[in-house]
């Protein structure tokens, strides 16, 4: 209610061990929900593929009861792992080193956002 009065959006950030019930409570308070595919720190980390299960249940929890939130993912995003990420339900994606790294960053943007 403080970020909303301030005329801010608000969000919900979950690391990976933290579990889909931790959103619960936040759920139709908030416009995004970010779920990390790494243990935040650093870039570069390979895509922790058991948190699809979190992002497809996060999605249908959104799908139900807020249609309106975003549901972001960040870490080890790149060409053999967004696609997984949207189908699971994500519609932001985050992507550092996959993008930053390529020799045709133009090209790789234009792949995650295919």
């Amino acid at each position: 209610d403080v970020i909303h009065a301030k005329g801010k959006r608000a969000g919900v950030v979950l690391k990976p061990a933290t579990p889909v019930s931790a959103v619960l409570p936040y759920l139709e308070r908030v416009e995004l929900i970010l779920v990390m595919t790494v243990e935040p720190g650093f870039g570069g980390q390979s895509f922790m593929t058991d948190q699809l299960d979190k992002i497809r249940a996060i999605s249908a929890l959104i799908n139900e009861r807020n249609p309106a939130c975003e549901l972001e993912v960040d870490g080890g995003i790149g060409p053999d792992t967004y696609r997984a990420c949207v189908d699971a339900g994500a519609n932001v994606l985050v992507a550092g080193s996959a993008v930053y790294g390529a020799e045709d960053i133009p090209a790789r943007i234009q792949l995650l956002r295919s």
